[in-house]
């Protein structure tokens, strides 16, 4: 499996272990980069990165104000988030 795929793999299970967490929570969405632009201000809105750290270390692109979260320990922190707040993860 390439790295890419893994990582699509990888998101998809974090996504649907998080929201699978939540009872009642709405079903998932995807929206794309210029999507979030218009959402990042929202004081509802929470955003996570989920990248492995080798990848979040040698990005150059990071999203200002996201929380960082190990994509391994997501049964840790998934908890610590408010249930009524919109929740985005980030892999980039």
């Amino acid at each position: 499996m390439t790295r890419s795929k893994f990582t699509l793999w990888l998101l998809a299970c974090l996504i649907l272990m998080f929201t699978a967490s939540f009872a009642g929570a709405e079903a998932v969405t995807v929206i794309s980069k210029d999507q979030l632009k218009g959402e990042l201000t929202k004081p509802d809105v929470i955003v996570i990165d989920v990248r492995v750290p080798g990848e979040w270390n040698s990005s150059q692109s990071k999203i200002q104000g996201a929380r960082r979260e190990s994509p391994a320990e997501v049964a840790k922190w998934m908890a610590d988030y408010p249930k009524d707040k919109t929740i985005v993860l980030y892999c980039d």
